[in-house]
């Protein structure tokens, strides 16, 4: 899929006042700091389109994209580390999952994952809330560019034999870099491989 167009449509953190559900959706989330804005901007290949910042927690609402005039990218708030009040905390968690769990035309959640970490607890349980809730999610591993060889070589097995203890088998997943662009294609093609099955419940 080539991205010819990818504009900002609506910021907030009331799910009601989403757009209308009339086109497929694709949500991206990840612990504070995984590298999802600078991911965003390499598959959109638009370098200002999701804001990128050194301090984990600037995504702070539901950010709507049009890409192509036909499909959703929706940057979710972080989750994990960043330095945010815990009532705080707590609103953005209510907000993301009501939006997870309710809006009709999400078609997958892309969860982000850092490659050059073991697989952390808060990761683990997210992805299991979701598979809970039977909501299809991908697994995203961002900074691969971050690794040497030997580091390449073990990440992506160690990940496995850590989900295999809960799943059946490994969710569709996904090995990216937002320098070197590595995996952005695969990722757009998935998403184009996905759209045809979205139907308009209204």
């Amino acid at each position: 899929m080539e991205i010819k167009t990818a504009k900002f449509v609506i910021s907030n953190t009331d799910v009601s006042k989403c757009p209308n559900p009339t086109m497929p959706e694709y949500a991206f989330i990840g612990r504070s700091n995984v590298g999802k804005s600078s991911l965003i901007n390499s598959m959109t290949n638009i370098k200002g389109l999701a804001k990128i910042s050194g301090r984990p927690g600037k995504t702070q609402l539901i950010n709507h994209f049009l890409i192509n005039d036909n499909w959703y990218l929706v940057d979710l708030p972080g989750y994990g580390y960043a330095k945010i009040s815990k009532s705080q905390r707590e609103k953005w968690q209510k907000f993301i999952e009501k939006y997870i769990l309710t809006r009709q035309n999400l078609m997958n959640v892309f969860v982000l994952l850092d490659s050059r970490h073991k697989p952390q607890q808060i990761d683990m349980e997210f992805m299991q809330w979701l598979g809970e809730h039977g909501i299809p999610f991908s697994m995203v591993f961002t900074k691969v560019d971050k690794l040497n060889t030997s580091e390449k070589s073990k990440f992506l097995p160690a990940y496995k034999k850590e989900m295999l203890q809960i799943w059946e088998e490994m969710p569709p997943h996904f090995v990216t870099s937002s320098v070197s662009n590595e995996g952005t294609e695969e990722l757009l093609n998935y998403i184009d491989e996905v759209n045809p099955y979205f139907e308009y419940q209204g």
